[in-house]
């Protein structure tokens, strides 16, 4: 064996070696793991995200810190972090938005069933049908009368393409067969305001923005669009028991990991999830918040991409019927 042949050995060794030790080197080391939120401190995304990095990191035995990467409704931070590292510390949190992406944007530049490791959805917003509180309609019976008889000369509010209450538009109007005149506003804050000034009549909203105004009754609720009444707000009847049978939109929320991270990091991660989600300091957090936490299926790695792709499913057809686009 020549001079180079030895080295090249050696050094193929030592390579080979060093990589054997960082896949097994235990996750996480001693380093934090980044939780990337697509949408601005205070909003309710970011909100959950805290709440879920603080029982995380005493799960996973490692900080876990929230990075905020607002913009063009949540894709920049998906992108942010199917181009970060695969190696766990670097994972996303987004909610029903990572399911409509693929049907608002004519160029995603990424397939959340196929680029990511799901590991597991941590909580689900339900949402409320309300307006303006002088509107006439006393019930929803009356609601979809009203909507019937005045179509378009109804105003109805949302914070922008591809936001919840967007979305949760969407399909009401899909389901009950008429259009009204969607009024898109940048975040839900100004379209709440006009909502209570009268400029607008209706939205349907996450009840993490609509909590103040529900409880001081400066709004109107016609329904929850949930199948069981939302437990902080249990006088709200639901829109499935008023008539409009299975009619339900939750604001889901899963966290993602670009695909390719070592199983051990998934397992790692999937499973501080399990265990954080089933935490009573976490449970009466979102609780707070008019949250629920997911069932044990949609909780899972396995529920949470199966959920993913029948959302995909359901949104898509809706959104292209309605040709609407954020690109």
């Amino acid at each position: 064996m020549n001079k180079i042949t030895r080295l090249f050995t050696v050094s193929l060794g030592v390579s080979l070696a060093v990589g054997v030790g960082i896949a097994n080197a235990a996750f996480p080391e001693d380093k934090p793991v980044t939780l990337v939120v697509p949408f601005a401190a205070g909003g309710p995304t970011d909100k959950v995200a805290r709440e879920l990095a603080l029982v995380m990191t005493k799960n996973l035995k490692q900080q876990v810190i929230v990075d905020n990467s607002p913009g063009a409704g949540g894709t920049i931070a998906a992108k942010k972090v199917l181009n970060a590292p695969k190696d766990g510390y670097t994972v996303l949190i987004h909610h029903i938005g990572m399911s409509t992406a693929p049907a608002l944007y004519k160029n995603l530049g990424f397939d959340p069933n196929t680029d990511y490791e799901h590991l597991g959805q941590v909580a689900d917003v339900p949402m409320v049908l309300v307006a303006n509180k002088d509107l006439p309609p006393k019930n929803y019976t009356e609601l979809l009368a009203y909507i019937k008889a005045n179509g378009s000369k109804i105003a109805y509010a949302n914070a922008g393409v591809g936001s919840a209450s967007h979305l949760c538009g969407l399909l009401f109007m899909s389901t009950i067969q008429q259009d009204m005149t969607t009024v898109p506003y940048k975040g839900t804050a100004p379209a709440l305001t006009d909502l209570m000034g009268g400029q607008v009549q209706l939205m349907c909203d996450q009840t993490t923005n609509l909590s103040g105004q529900l409880k001081a009754h400066s709004i109107k609720a016609y329904g929850a669009t949930t199948m069981q009444r939302i437990p902080a707000f249990k006088e709200i009847p639901t829109l499935n028991e008023q008539g409009l049978k299975n009619f339900q939109v939750t604001v889901w929320h899963g966290v993602y990991a670009p695909k390719g991270t070592p199983k051990q990091a998934v397992d790692k991660l999937a499973a501080a999830i399990k265990a954080s989600i089933a935490d009573a300091g976490y449970k009466a957090k979102m609780s707070e918040l008019g949250a629920t936490v997911p069932n044990e299926k949609n909780a899972s790695p396995e529920g949470h991409k199966a959920h993913l792709k029948a959302q995909i499913d359901l949104w898509t057809p809706i959104i292209k019927k309605a040709g609407v686009y954020a690109d």
